[in-house]
């Protein structure tokens, strides 16, 4: 059945091949919120409604400017994730552990704990975040690495 301006105002929901109701669109999820484990809806929408038309898409239904510079802003962003990952796996990360009573605490099982820059991160959020990762003595003369206010230059342990 077609409502106002050609839009269908029946759906039909189907759960495990078992048709819960056929209606008009609004309050669907009634019928659907007593269901457990891991179910999944299908809703099926009949007719044809039109062309999505705007920013993204133009009268012929193809994808306009817009669309193409977010869609390789995304695949920009992916690929940037990727590098942050390899980067991070580079060195491990430290130990830590926080408590109201003590304060908390950075630690290495072997190296010395560091605040590295994460300069991907900029590119994806537009903010410098920093990591704390383990270095051997000889690394530590590499430039973006902090060491954490009031801990000695080689100490294993320090306090944040």
């Amino acid at each position: 059945m077609e409502g106002e301006n050609g839009i269908p105002d029946q759906v039909t929901i189907v759960i495990n091949n078992e048709k819960l109701r056929r209606g008009p669109f609004e309050k669907i999820e009634d019928d659907i919120e007593g269901l457990e484990g891991n179910v999944v809806p299908s809703i099926t929408v009949f007719g044809f409604v039109g062309k999505l038309v705007g920013r993204y898409y133009n009268y012929q239904g193809e994808p306009t400017k817009y669309l193409k510079g977010v869609e390789a802003k995304a695949a920009r962003g992916a690929q940037l994730l990727e590098k942050q990952k390899t980067e991070d796996t580079k060195f491990s990360s430290c130990n830590s552990r926080w408590s109201q009573e003590e304060g908390g605490e950075v630690w290495c099982d072997n190296g010395y704990p560091r605040l590295v820059q994460r300069p991907l991160e900029i590119a994806l959020t537009g903010k410098m975040t920093r990591r704390c990762a383990c270095f051997t003595e000889e690394e530590l003369n590499q430039s973006g690495l902090e060491v954490y206010n009031g801990c000695d230059h080689l100490a294993k342990v320090c306090p944040v």
